[in-house]
């Protein structure tokens, strides 16, 4: 699963770790992505949403 947001199109963020003496090697930072039952029109759909646009109110989870 690719970690991107559905909503916001938010995706991974890339840089370097650097440790204690300098040496430094590729990392990558993903947003946190959650599987949620969202109304999109009327029905239901399962989407990957990032949590910040979920707290945000973005979206409208499905009530089961």
């Amino acid at each position: 699963m690719a970690a991107v947001c559905e909503v916001c199109g938010k995706q991974p963020s890339f840089g370097m770790s650097i440790s204690y003496s300098h040496r430094r090697t590729k990392r990558r930072w993903n947003p946190n992505i959650q599987r949620v039952r969202v109304m999109v029109g009327r029905t239901p759909r399962r989407m990957h949403v990032c949590t910040s646009c979920i707290r945000a109110g973005k979206i409208t989870k499905a009530v089961r």
